[in-house]
């Protein structure tokens, strides 16, 4: 495993990349004035988001499905690690890249929810695929914000590039939702694959030795970031992840239930409760009665 390259400013960011620095926390940077380099594996301690014309070395995002081909759209949040290993080879990057540090948005309102944009957690094979309309829209806002980075700083600068960054993650919370609904073949087979993955997980030993599946660990099977998954589900079912693997669970449990052989603790046991309380608590929430009740039905 080769090391990994720390870029921790934006400063850093702008060097390293042959672009001049106008706002030490924040800049729209064009990438084809950097030079030739090696792949490398970066860990970025600020939001970045690449605007990728075409494939090229220094982000890997091979996706099977493309709904349009005018542009992706690649988030990365502070702390991440993107790229490539090493294999001697030289790219030339392309594209544009926003890049803001946390301290930009602290104390304003986009820096008190900027948790809500999930797309920051997606893995990159999970990026935005952009329409050509679409791709008109965020070049605008890029363009709204090298203004203000190119207009002397003054007493309006930071609200003005603030409320530009985020009226373009909220436009890219509208494709995000545009893409989940385009693409609505290929989540369908996701959401299939889910339940085929519940179904074989009570029908295994993983309850009694991991527990109740998460989210993250259902993601991971899937090969799918949990942030990506859980609003997957959330636009294909209109339950969180979470709500939905529970709603399996109480459905798994009501025909176990009915074996008489087993002590209701061995059911919860068996279900991957670590306590049979928890599995009666969240039982008679779910249904409305508690499982010696619901048994009793029978």
């Amino acid at each position: 495993m080769g090391s990994i390259i720390r870029v921790d400013t934006i400063g850093q960011f702008n060097s390293l990349n042959n672009n001049e620095t106008r706002h030490p926390l924040v800049n729209i940077v064009d990438m084809s004035k950097a030079d030739k380099r090696l792949n490398r594996r970066v860990n970025y301690g600020f939001y970045t988001v690449f605007l990728k014309e075409i494939k090229c070395g220094d982000l890997k995002y091979g996706c099977n499905y493309y709904d349009y081909e005018e542009g992706t759209l690649v988030f990365i949040g502070p702390g991440q690690v993107v790229g490539e290993e090493n294999n001697g080879e030289y790219y030339q990057p392309k594209g544009i890249a926003l890049v803001f540090h946390p301290d930009l948005i602290r104390g304003t309102s986009m820096g008190r929810h900027i948790q809500d944009y999930t797309f920051f957690s997606y893995d990159v094979h999970e990026a935005l695929h952009l329409s050509e309309s679409e791709r008109k829209i965020i070049i605008d806002c890029f363009e709204k914000i090298r203004y203000e980075l190119e207009h002397a700083i003054d007493k309006h600068s930071k609200t003005l590039i603030v409320s530009n960054i985020e009226l373009f993650l909220n436009y890219c919370v509208r494709f995000y939702d545009r893409q989940f609904i385009t693409r609505d073949l290929v989540h369908k087979g996701v959401l299939e694959r889910f339940e085929n993955l519940l179904d074989g997980y009570w029908n295994s030993d993983k309850p009694l030795t991991i527990g109740l599946p998460s989210v993250g660990y259902c993601a991971d099977q899937l090969n799918l970031s949990a942030n990506y998954f859980g609003d997957l589900i959330k636009k294909e079912t209109g339950k969180s992840a979470q709500e939905y693997i529970q709603s399996k669970v109480i459905d798994v449990a009501k025909e176990k239930i009915f074996d008489t052989s087993k002590s209701l603790s061995e059911i919860a046991y068996g279900l991957g409760f670590k306590y049979p309380q928890h599995f009666t608590r969240l039982f008679k929430q779910r249904v409305g009665y508690s499982p010696i009740e619901y048994r009793s039905l029978n």
